[in-house]
């Protein structure tokens, strides 16, 4: 078989991993990388690169930064000359236009973190945390005009820990998908892998997450919350107020295990502290806070954040 010949399009970590798989394989040959418009990002709000663009620069590969693809000419003209056998895409964040889909021989792949047509949407990697799921996986898909409707060609699915965190869970798919990836390029190529309509009404969709979804719901069950917190580690964070008197900290939560037990104290009633965890009623059980972090502070374990904010039964979080 002749090298594949591909234009890479992505922008975030989880893409940068499936750059760095097509990069090291044998018969592939990646002809560009078209990124997101480097951004200003963190607390000091510098302009940075993306991710998938530094992976580039470091292998010497062209890089192309449009606003918009489907209406830079320009490109679309370079693109159509180079004539990419195929178009990669992991977590681009734009919607491809028909002009974008249809330029490459074998159109466009996509490389998506979870168990097509479950969590179609810009966040599948949290939201299966958030709802308890036991299991996820990543999908290989030819791409059409819809968001993360086309037609699926290979899928690998991979169990979910109990206390795995958003973080180490989008580590595990982005090194999962760019095997797979890597994998069913050829196979796809060569006729190996027959395409396979979505069950559309079985979709379901995981949501950019919002301010409002990282706020600590008290009146919710703890596993629930347990889910929230691990699901929201290592970003955004799961936010709480902690009050006490007339003065109200915020903090976020970044570890807490749930527990069954209750006295039927109300939802964010501070039950007991001690140096192995900040004991908290929720709606059914209660949620043993064992890091936490106060606004513009540092992530602190429970004897090292008490010393300096000591917490008392009967206070609350809301």
């Amino acid at each position: 078989m002749t090298a594949v010949s591909l234009v890479f399009l992505g922008t975030s970590e989880l893409a940068r991993r499936s750059l760095q798989a097509l990069v090291r394989a044998p018969l592939v040959e990646v002809l560009g990388v078209v990124s997101q418009p480097d951004r200003a990002q963190g607390r000091g709000l510098q302009v940075r690169p993306t991710a998938v663009k530094q992976e580039a620069l470091r292998h010497g590969l062209p890089v192309w930064q449009p606003d918009k693809l489907g209406k830079d000419q320009e490109l679309l003209r370079r693109l159509r000359e180079l004539s990419p056998a195929v178009f990669v895409v992991a977590a681009y964040g734009q919607l491809l236009p028909p002009a974008v889909l249809s330029l490459p021989e074998y159109g466009c792949l996509n490389v998506h973190p979870s168990l097509l047509p479950k969590y179609r949407g810009a966040a599948p990697i949290i939201w299966p945390l958030l709802n308890g799921e036991t299991q996820t996986g990543v999908t290989i898909m030819k791409m059409d005009e819809g968001w993360d409707t086309g037609d699926i060609l290979a899928q690998e699915t991979t169990g979910i820990a109990a206390t795995e965190t958003g973080g180490q869970l989008h580590d595990r798919l982005a090194e999962l998908g760019a095997e797979l990836l890597v994998q069913s390029i050829p196979d796809y190529l060569q006729g190996n892998l027959q395409p396979t309509p979505q069950r559309h009404e079985s979709a379901s969709y995981a949501p950019k997450i919002s301010r409002s979804d990282t706020v600590i719901d008290w009146n919710r069950p703890a596993p629930a919350i347990a889910n929230a917190v691990r699901g929201f580690n290592p970003w955004p964070g799961a936010a709480t107020q902690l009050v006490q008197g007339d003065k109200r900290r915020r903090l976020k939560i970044w570890e807490a295990e749930a527990s069954l037990h209750n006295d039927e104290q109300e939802p964010g009633t501070v039950i007991d502290t001690s140096p192995q965890g900040i004991v908290v009623a929720c709606r059914t059980g209660c949620l043993q806070l064992t890091l936490l972090q106060r606004e513009g502070g540092k992530r602190m374990d429970v004897p090292s954040f008490l010393r300096g904010t000591p917490v008392k039964p009967g206070e609350r979080f809301i």
